[in-house]
């Protein structure tokens, strides 16, 4: 590489949690700058999720987390030609990779889906996301099953 990289941008905290993975979601969900409209779809999902799940002990927060962590995929499959054939590559995923396309999953997913606002149906999301169901955990366990499929490849690696 002939340029150095660019500098990490360090993200504030949101201002309800203190929290930058929140701030960092909010950055997904944001259409046109709309941040301020992006945060406001982002608490009332969570508060959404709180009012419909009173029984659990855990804060909608920490749903939203572990939600977060169970649509999380550890490896995909990477397109590699060699010699004149296209291969699957199986590959981890890198930390920060990971994170980005959990949020970007679960977001897309939720826009998907049917519902009145988007609040209500990220909250849906999320909601089955953290039961181990729904469109984004789904997809991380086909990134998975590719990976599977493809383990003869892992090889190819670069």
């Amino acid at each position: 590489m002939r340029k150095t990289k660019p500098k990490k941008r360090i993200l504030l905290p949101d201002p309800k949690f203190h929290d930058s993975y929140v701030t960092r979601f909010v950055n997904n969900l944001m259409i046109q700058g709309k941040k301020s409209i992006a945060y406001r779809i982002f608490y009332d999902a969570l508060d959404i999720i709180g009012e419909k799940m009173k029984d659990s002990d855990k804060a909608p927060l920490e749903i939203w987390k572990k939600a977060l962590e169970n649509v999380t995929p550890q490896v995909e499959v990477k397109s590699r030609r060699v010699g004149g054939a296209n291969f699957q590559v199986p590959t981890e995923v890198r930390p920060e990779r990971k994170i980005s396309i959990s949020m970007k999953n679960l977001i897309m997913y939720a826009r998907k889906r049917s519902g009145h606002t988007m609040a209500d149906k990220l909250a849906a999301e999320i909601m089955a996301a953290f039961n181990n169901e729904g469109a984004s955990y789904k997809r991380k366990e086909d990134m998975h099953k590719m990976a599977e499929a493809n383990k003869a490849f892992a090889h190819f690696r670069f």
